[in-house]
């Protein structure tokens, strides 16, 4: 699978609380292979959509939820690519969408994961605004599935508040936005006929174990991200199951 790292020099960085994540925040993987076709008939292919949370901040990549969920699926029986990633600290929905749209990118893909928001949250940016873009994204990733609906995976925005990070924040207010946000983005999911798993309840038992935080203080954990696999990976091998031959 070809992908490329870039620095995207005119992107925010969501939350730099450490000399890690400053160095991390251009830290960019990007689709590039703009073919319509799979490489063959039994190889699948994936498209993660997101923000930090989708690359792994502080993590290695093979430690990301996208790379953790390939290779979980693949001990199923089937054959993941690794997966094309278009995401980085900092993107809210706009950031992202303005970035799918400057890849220029045509492929289609077995299955599509999306998890975007938290920096909307963050910036102050409207919950009004979040609704128009989180649906203009969801048709997107609709759109990279080649249309099948049952193919794209929405997680829910993680809960910072219970991070190192947050100490000195207003949690209950952090806590509270990031469940009117999940509102949205559930009711729009469930709207639009596409998968929805949360895992903002598991990003709480941060509270009690400091090991689901990775050492920036902030970002999730290797470990954290294999407790999201472990719900996601059989939802994804159920709905891709029916279409390919293992």
């Amino acid at each position: 699978m070809r992908i490329t790292f870039l620095l995207l020099l005119n992107f925010t960085c969501f939350l730099s609380c450490s000399k890690q994540a400053a160095e991390d925040q251009h830290r960019f993987v990007r689709a590039t292979d703009t073919t319509n076709t799979t490489s063959n008939k039994n190889t699948m292919q994936y498209l993660a959509l997101g923000d930090s949370y989708t690359i792994g901040e502080s993590v290695e990549l093979a430690q990301s939820f996208p790379y953790q969920l390939k290779a979980l699926v693949n001990q199923e029986g089937f054959n993941i690519a690794d997966p094309e990633i278009i995401a980085i600290t900092g993107w809210t929905t706009g950031n992202l969408i303005d970035a799918i749209t400057q890849t220029n990118l045509t492929k289609k893909y077995d299955f599509v994961t999306l998890l975007i928001g938290v920096n909307n949250q963050y910036q102050g940016k409207s919950q009004d605004e979040y609704r128009a873009q989180f649906i203009q994204l969801l048709n997107t990733a609709i759109a990279f599935a080649n249309g099948h609906k049952d193919r794209v995976f929405v997680l829910s925005i993680p809960d910072y508040s219970v991070t190192p990070f947050a100490a000195n924040s207003d949690k209950a207010k952090i806590a509270t936005e990031i469940d009117q946000f999940n509102r949205i983005n559930l009711v729009e999911s469930t709207k639009a006929g596409v998968n929805y798993l949360n895992i903002t309840d598991i990003s709480r038992e941060a509270t009690t174990n400091p090991s689901l935080v990775a050492g920036d203080g902030l970002h999730p954990s290797a470990e954290m991200y294999r407790l999201w696999v472990s719900k996601l990976a059989p939802m994804v091998a159920e709905k891709i199951k029916i279409n390919f031959e293992l």
